[in-house]
């Protein structure tokens, strides 16, 4: 009668026993597919450029980003988000939209070169182009929001002109999906997407991409136009705005202090990015130049916590290393 009365013990360790179980069994899982790597060209450049700031990553001259390419392609990276360093800067940011500028060219060269086997994304935005280092026109003391909008979506226009795929828009100005929405259409850029910056905050993490931009506002600060760190239901706002004025993905940057704004915007109806930004990149490096950190796990861990969250697009400065350590079977506990 006692042995009637036994229960087995409920063992969930069974599926955690050897490496090759765990993973046939994990939930969420990070192919370098699903990852998007941001790279900085710069005018005037004759070789790639260390990016003090950030341990491993470059600005590049043209030629030395088509080098980069191939690698990349090598490793199964096909995806890449174009972020441009021009030698002119005004007070409207007006080399952002020339012909000739350096996106531009970085773009016509990359699609000559690779034709469909890539996506190229491009950052639609003013401050690495103006001399005072906002993400908009200057009325006064302030960005003005409308008369950004009539620049971003001349930027966008000559982004699509060039052959970028997606434009993304970066500046957090009000209105900015349908204003490039109905620029690219007027244009006859129906099939280019737009990924939206949507959930931008004013994160004290973009502090070296400043530095790799040269993108640092000369007075004051963005909390004006990006988002307050404090508030989650406003990016749900944001976001369906986004949605409404055209925004085919949005995105929540940055991303592993954001967790849960990623999984809130996880439920809409559009895929959503993330942008694990250079702050975080940083952070982890250096930890692990201390020897405080096992890198290939930190990467490893930190990419699935967003994907976990909810994102379907990873956008990281950690791509071309993750996506070389999965190749070699390096990845994983």
């Amino acid at each position: 009668m006692g042995d009637m009365l036994r229960f087995p013990v409920t063992r969930p360790r069974r599926l955690r026993r050897t490496k090759f179980i765990r993973d046939l069994v994990a939930e969420t899982k990070v192919d370098p597919g699903d990852l998007i790597f941001p790279l900085f060209v710069k005018e005037g450049l004759r070789e790639k450029e260390p990016i003090e700031a950030m341990p491993g990553q470059y600005r590049f001259s043209l030629e030395e980003l088509l080098k980069e390419m191939n690698e990349l392609l090598e490793l199964g990276l096909r995806n890449i988000i174009l972020f441009g360093i021009p030698e002119r800067k005004d007070e409207i940011g007006s080399s952002a939209y020339d012909k000739e500028g350096i996106v531009q060219r970085a773009v016509r060269k990359l699609k000559d070169e690779f034709s469909n086997e890539i996506t190229i994304f491009t950052d639609v935005c003013l401050c690495q182009y103006t001399t005072h280092g906002h993400c908009g026109i200057i009325t006064g003391n302030s960005v003005d929001n409308d008369e950004t909008l009539k620049q971003i979506a001349k930027i966008a226009v000559s982004h699509a002109e060039a052959g970028s795929d997606v434009v993304a828009p970066s500046g957090m100005m009000d209105g900015a999906v349908k204003a490039i929405r109905e620029a690219l259409d007027d244009a006859g850029y129906k099939e280019t997407a737009i990924m939206s910056y949507s959930s931008k905050y004013a994160s004290v993490l973009y502090g070296p991409f400043r530095e790799a931009a040269s993108s640092a506002p000369k007075f004051g600060d963005r909390r004006g136009y990006q988002m307050d760190p404090r508030n989650s239901d406003e990016a749900l706002r944001e976001a369906l705005l986004d949605i409404k004025e055209g925004a085919d993905i949005i995105m929540v940057k940055p991303a592993t202090w954001y967790l849960d704004v990623i999984r809130r915007l996880s439920k809409l109806p559009v895929p959503l990015a993330a942008y694990n930004v250079s702050g975080e990149y940083s952070m982890v490096k250096l930890a692990c130049k201390a020897g405080l950190l096992d890198e290939k796990l930190a990467v490893w861990e930190m990419l699935h916590s967003i994907k976990r969250a909810g994102a379907d697009i990873i956008i990281t400065y950690f791509a071309k290393d993750y996506a070389r350590w999965h190749k070699n079977g390096e990845l994983g506990p």
